[in-house]
């Protein structure tokens, strides 16, 4: 779970967003592809936090599941 946790922290996709956004700026790209870069990786950012978030349910139901069938 602590895995899961940082995967679905904001504060870590925005650093990593802002920090290669401004490596592109660094290096010569424009702000253009840089706010480009940023927003691809906070919606990706949604998509894993939805899995990990939806993965988490899913193994929660399981369990109850087995316990129901056990009990």
């Amino acid at each position: 779970n602590d895995i899961a946790r940082k995967l679905t922290s904001r504060k870590l996709w925005l650093s990593i967003a802002l920090f290669t956004s401004g490596l592109i700026l660094a290096f010569g790209g424009t702000q253009e592809t840089a706010d480009t870069v940023l927003g691809c990786i906070m919606q990706g950012a949604a998509v894993i936090g939805y899995l990990v978030a939806e993965g988490l349910v899913d193994q929660e139901t399981a369990a109850n599941q087995e316990y129901e069938a056990k009990h």
